[in-house]
């Protein structure tokens, strides 16, 4: 694993709307150590843009596998992008 910051455009489907998950991911986020944000998509899926190394983002991709309690993911698409640095991480 290396430093180099990265990051990565997530679409998480299944159960991800009403279930509290982007709150959780942001708290996810912050315990990480990883920028960007997320935000619910009209089609019921959650989009998420996060920046960090590898090991934080390796991290933070193992939570966005399963996500809150309440919430049931069914897929999760994740595709590296060109690095773009955030302040923080925001819910939108």
């Amino acid at each position: 694993m290396t430093n180099a910051l990265m990051t990565i455009h997530c679409h998480i489907s299944g159960r991800v709307q009403g279930v509290c998950f982007r709150m959780a991911a942001r708290e996810q986020a912050d315990l990480h150590g990883i920028t960007g944000w997320v935000r619910n998509l009209p089609d019921g899926r959650v989009e998420v843009m996060a920046s960090g190394n590898e090991g934080q983002l390796k991290e933070f991709k193992e939570w966005l596998k399963k996500g809150p309690d309440m919430a049931r993911v069914l897929e999760l698409d994740v595709r590296e992008v060109d690095y773009e640095p955030f302040d923080s991480f925001t819910v939108r």
